[in-house]
């Protein structure tokens, strides 16, 4: 792999420029790389190299200065990161930190970040499905959002290609409502987790329930083992860098396979300004960045860019490009772009006990749960929200209610949790928010960060139809729960403001019409096709499904038919 020395580095033009090195990043260079792309990969953040970039990758809890807990002075400094479940003493050099790269929240958002080459691909919770036809003609059926370009068929294949060579874990189960895809051997359900699924789905005829789909190399192939991959250990370390490459990431799958082709340059610590726009050509030509650490200013040229930022920073960068030809920000005729953003209602969780086997037990830390594709308004609308969630649960011991007498501290306490518990039983809900145009980004006219970009103003919350389709989870939860045999059910509403879901999505949405959306069906921009965005900001809806396979097939397609065009002249001055 190629890095840029931006003092000695004088050919800055390039086939095609990538914006982002995450999960979808990674694809976006793979694939042109691949296709005989000389390609540039910009990063904000720092360099993480796989293997040797992972500090605390083995690390016991002993080890830690404070047993992997953060201490109270990081705790009251970062507030919004720290409501993250992925951030600890192991995995904080990860995660972007509140005074490093302030935002402006015009309502509570907590905007979780991780700025180094393999972004979030580092920390995310690796859980995959593939969206149904539901799904994509959701918004024509419903009357909500604008019309996808695109349906399931035109996305299946790609699912497929990206199945197989990020490796997928799974279940063939068979479901219209959460389509099969190319599985590696899937996880397997602990004891109560069966008899729980046993009666729910005897209960009711419209409930499946299976092992949850996850980006976990259960049984290595050979195209895992040609990156350098292992088998997943079951270790639930994830977040600190998987040192077996067990768990796809950018780090251990995509960039390296990009830098083998040759192909690939890649340049840390460059912050984009913004994409330039050439208004004799008619197209962008480039790419604005700054140096992260020199302040310098560096220009480089493509045919083709492609911005995979993440949602909210790609709707940043657009906004901030601007031009005589686009003076509200790049390919913005609409007026729409950082409007429609939605992501995932998270609020609603129930915990509760079963009286299980007291002599069984589990084995590993698998690294997913068991989970129930969406159920409601799937066929027609049924209830008084629109849309719906999926819904996952895990039994465990010790469980809820494993409680000791007297101070835990001592001999007796030692012994006495060193014994599994009775079982408890967490249920979680992830629910669809609809996108408005009152859900939206926009740059700060007064706040600038330390590169002289205007910050990111979020102004994005909850409505009416997401607090009726959380207390719908609860409801229905608790009932499926107590048909199931639990006890002692408690519901919860978290009331965490929007972002701590991490799924984001929106503000450059696809669609059919220029005048209602900003990307066509292959994720270019309307008004400037030589630009593509295939991170979370393309979606114009956002499911009840975790997003990242989508952002990668989404990715795979559209870098595919980038460059095949480009090969064809389509991107020619």
């Amino acid at each position: 792999m190629a890095y840029v020395n931006s003092n000695e580095f004088a050919a800055n033009t390039f086939d095609a420029i990538v914006i982002g090195s995450g999960i979808s990043g990674g694809w976006a260079a793979k694939e042109l790389c691949g296709k005989g792309l000389k390609t540039l990969v910009l990063e904000r953040g720092r360099d993480v190299v796989h293997l040797k970039d992972y500090p605390t990758a083995t690390k016991n809890p002993w080890d830690f200065p404070h047993r992997d807990q953060i201490p109270l002075a990081v705790k009251q400094e970062n507030p919004i990161v720290d409501r993250c479940y992925a951030f600890s003493e192991a995995s904080e050099h990860f995660f972007v930190k509140d005074k490093e790269h302030p935002y402006v929240q015009d309502k509570p958002f907590d905007w979780i970040r991780g700025y180094q080459v393999g972004g979030k691909s580092l920390l995310w919770a690796r859980q995959t499905q593939r969206w149904s036809r539901f799904d994509f003609e959701g918004p024509a059926r419903d009357g909500f959002a604008v019309d996808w370009p695109i349906r399931y068929n035109d996305l299946a294949p790609w699912y497929t290609y990206v199945e197989q060579f990020a490796g997928i874990s799974g279940n063939h189960d068979g479901l219209e409502t959460l389509p099969d895809g190319d599985f590696l051997p899937p996880w397997e359900m602990n004891v109560v987790e069966k008899e729980i699924q046993k009666r729910i789905m005897a209960g009711y005829k419209d409930r499946d329930v299976i092992i949850g789909r996850c980006a976990h190399l259960t049984k290595p192939k050979e195209v895992h083992l040609q990156q350098g991959r292992g088998q997943c250990q079951a270790r639930s370390l994830c977040e600190r860098g998987c040192p077996f490459g067990g768990y796809f990431s950018s780090n251990s799958s995509t960039l390296p396979w990009a830098a083998k082709t040759g192909n690939l340059t890649l340049r840390p610590d460059a912050v984009v300004h913004s994409i330039i726009y050439d208004e004799k050509k008619q197209k962008a030509v480039g790419v604005r960045v700054i140096d992260a650490h020199t302040d310098k200013a560096i220009e480089y040229s493509a045919k083709i860019i492609f911005v995979n930022a993440a949602a909210l920073n790609s709707n940043l960068i657009l906004l901030n490009s601007t031009s005589n030809r686009f003076p509200n920000g790049l390919g913005n005729d609409s007026g729409l772009l950082g409007k429609y953003l939605a992501f995932h209602n998270y609020r609603g969780s129930l915990t509760a006990s079963f009286d299980g086997p007291m002599d069984s037990y589990y084995y590993g830390r698998r690294p997913t749960a068991v989970m129930m594709p969406n159920f409601r308004n799937v066929y027609k609308q049924e209830t008084d929200f629109l849309r719906g969630y999926m819904t996952f649960y895990t039994a465990t011991r010790p469980g809820w209610g494993h409680f000791t007498e007297g101070d835990p501290i001592g001999a007796g306490y030692k012994d006495a949790i060193a014994e599994p518990g009775p079982w408890g039983i967490y249920m979680m809900m992830q629910g669809e928010t609809i996108p408005k145009a009152s859900n939206f980004v926009q740059l700060s006219n007064e706040q600038k960060d330390k590169w002289g970009i205007p910050q990111l103003r979020i102004s994005v919350d909850y409505d009416d139809n997401d607090e009726k389709l959380l207390k719908d989870f609860l409801v229905q939860g608790a009932e499926m729960l107590a048909k199931a045999g639990c006890k002692n059910i408690s519901a919860n509403d978290s009331k965490q403001a929007p972002g701590l879901d991490i799924h984001e999505v929106g503000g450059v949405r696809m669609g059919r019409d220029p005048k209602t959306s900003l990307l066509n069906k292959w994720n270019q921009l309307h008004a400037c096709p030589n630009v593509f965005i295939t991170d979370g900001a393309c979606m114009t809806s956002t499911g009840t499904q975790n997003p990242s396979l989508t952002f990668m097939a989404l990715t795979a397609r559209a870098a595919n038919y980038a460059a095949d065009a480009l090969k064809k002249g389509e991107f020619k001055a």
